[in-house]
């Protein structure tokens, strides 16, 4: 499978379950913490500056956006999770449009926790993380944020990743850096690869 990453296309901001495409095509779903630089990671897998929305407080992505890629797959961004700024009706209505999300296991492909290279992942990463496995399709773990870090503590922090979201070796875990574009090779092969096996 060959994909044109340059040919990106914004579909739709999805408020409602009615709102999800049904065509067929693969999606492949991106996850994470408000401020965990999502929408970055996107935007650095399609040479994008500002495609993905990257807003200057975190919480700016409130609906499920669907971005085409080259007429062939889906990539999914939800909305940000652990921001405590936004009120809780607005998170009760976030976690219900992605509950709903993931309800149709049908619809992913691949999925994508961002999560932040620098610290140990949260409950909400815990929690996110076995969302991913009970939906029994493949996932990656992104560890974003990459060139903030010394280089002696990459190996210390990837092992405190792995064992705080009790991954598998099954589980690839990237360290990315949206800023620099370290593990961005990596992340679009391993995408590939997930999509040729699960197609």
């Amino acid at each position: 499978m060959t994909v044109n990453w340059n040919m990106a296309q914004f579909i739709r901001s999805a408020a409602k379950p009615a709102d999800f495409p049904r065509d067929g095509l693969p999606q492949v779903v991106f996850a994470g913490r408000s401020n965990v630089g999502k929408s970055s990671v996107i935007n650095r897998l399609l040479n994008r500056k500002n495609f993905a929305r990257v807003g200057s407080a975190p919480g700016k992505t409130t609906h499920i956006n669907y971005f085409l890629i080259d007429q062939k797959l889906y990539l999914v961004d939800l909305p940000g999770y652990g921001y405590a700024k936004v009120s809780k009706q607005e998170r009760d209505r976030w976690g219900k449009l992605i509950e709903a999300w993931f309800a149709d296991t049908q619809r992913m492909a691949l999925g994508m926790l961002i999560v932040d290279a620098r610290h140990k992942p949260t409950a909400d990463d815990c929690t996110m993380a076995q969302v991913f496995l009970c939906s029994g399709k493949p996932f990656i773990v992104v560890a974003n944020k990459l060139d903030k870090l010394k280089k002696s503590e990459i190996e210390g922090n990837t092992q405190l990743i792995r064992d705080t979201l009790a991954l598998s070796d099954r589980v690839p875990l990237i360290l990315f850096s949206a800023e620099k574009g370290n593990g961005k090779g990596e992340l679009l092969g391993q995408i590939l690869d997930h999509l040729e096996e699960n197609l």
